[in-house]
């Protein structure tokens, strides 16, 4: 949503000054909305400085945990399938982190069958 709203705003000077020529046309509604998004604009402009700051500042580090970081999280993702096959995360009175497959969720491909009453060796 804030992207959304950061592109709108950044795409709206652009489509201020091509309406500047037919300010004549504008009805006291569009006006008025022109000076508010203007307005607007003014307010922004030195927090859209400070994201482009802080982008130039942690975009190198953020590129380069991509890359380290990548293939191990490809890796994991083709190991997890989809995500909604999955309950919520459950933290054991021991501290452990379980994580289960819903009951419903389709069979993984690579899983054996285990019967009922069965035990799996890990």
């Amino acid at each position: 949503m804030r992207q959304i709203l950061l592109a709108a705003l950044l795409a709206l000077p652009t489509a201020l000054a091509a309406q500047d020529d037919a300010d004549e046309d504008l009805t006291l509604m569009e006006r008025g909305a022109q000076l508010f998004f203007r307005g607007l604009m003014d307010e922004m402009e030195p927090a859209i400085e400070g994201f482009e700051g802080m982008a130039r500042e942690f975009g190198p580090a953020m590129a380069e945990m991509m890359r380290q970081m990548g293939p191990a999280l490809g890796a994991l993702l083709e190991k997890v399938d989809d995500l909604s096959n999955y309950e919520a995360p459950e933290m054991l009175p021991n501290g452990d982190i379980i994580i289960r497959r819903k009951p419903d969720a389709p069979a993984l491909p690579d899983t054996p069958e285990i019967e009922e009453g069965g035990s799996v060796e890990l």
